[in-house]
């Protein structure tokens, strides 16, 4: 056979193969969760490039107030991996603004994973469960990874030309750590002394938090979720871990929901971009 017959079943052969590639790695129309002896912490851990893709779309949150009138960010991807103990999803989105701020007016970037509280064939309303039928969320904030990251819980890291005159729990006449001192900086840090969970430095950048329809939103009694949020050229990249939901197994479907917040938006509570339910799928293990 002559080379020149030859190109065009070369040329045959590679548009297959290519075809065949491009299929592998399309959109599935699930959250696609696949089997791994290790979790990656990373969002950008090469195993996250052999896992199926979900791109759901997101509509704006106007059902209830405070409702968001305008809508932002368009879609989330989202990839998951689980090792039959815990679940990890990595959620991705284009935002060009990065807003990690702690200042008033302020709003910060944030993104959510919302699941059932338990497996079962009817599911609680997408839009933050409903009575008796909780749904738990691990809440992620860019704000809270600015702190973990090692942003100071200051004035002077958040405002860099602000002059501070005094505190009185940094005056000299204060052994450091001693009970004056710690006593003088809940005086003078009123959420912190109230025990509000969203005030001071974070150890971690998430937070689990139950719900049973709008408005009634409560941190979990234990939280076990962990988290990683990263910045791109085109948005955020961030992994949220949590364990796995009671009754989901390889035998079942669920369901999970995301929701995504866009601080220039002003996008925070209930203004926010979000998604119905979307199918979950435990893949078996191989």
């Amino acid at each position: 056979m002559k080379k020149s017959s030859l190109l065009p079943v070369l040329l045959a052969a590679v548009v297959l193969v290519a075809a065949c590639q491009k299929s592998t790695h399309a959109p599935s129309p699930d959250v696609r969760v696949v089997s791994r002896t290790s979790l990656p912490a990373d969002p950008n851990d090469p195993a996250w490039s052999t896992v199926p893709v979900h791109v759901a779309p997101l509509v704006l949150q106007d059902m209830v107030e405070p409702r968001l009138i305008q809508a932002s960010t368009a879609q989330v991807e989202v990839r998951a991996i689980s090792d039959g103990s815990r679940v990890v999803f990595r959620l991705s989105w284009a935002d060009g603004t990065k807003d990690d701020s702690v200042r008033p007016a302020h709003f910060s970037d944030a993104c959510a994973v919302q699941l059932p509280a338990k497996v079962q064939t009817d599911v609680p309303a997408p839009q933050m469960g409903e009575a008796g039928k909780t749904v738990e969320i691990t809440y992620w904030k860019a704000s809270w990874q600015a702190s973990v990251d090692g942003r100071k819980d200051t004035i002077k890291e958040v405002y860099p030309g602000a002059a501070v005159d005094h505190y009185p729990f940094e005056a000299a006449s204060l052994p450091t750590d001693s009970d004056a001192q710690k006593e003088m900086a809940l005086r003078y840090s009123p959420a912190r002394a109230l025990g509000n969970t969203m005030a001071g430095p974070r150890k971690k950048p998430v937070e689990d938090l139950i719900a049973e329809g709008p408005g009634s939103l409560t941190p979990a009694p234990a939280g076990t979720s962990d988290g990683k949020g990263l910045r791109t050229e085109k948005g955020w990249v961030v992994v949220l871990s949590r364990a796995m939901p009671a009754g989901l197994n390889s035998s079942g479907r669920s369901q999970v929901a995301f929701a995504v917040w866009e601080g220039s938006h002003e996008e925070a509570g209930a203004r926010k971009m979000r998604t119905g339910w979307v199918p979950v799928v435990l893949e078996k293990k191989s």
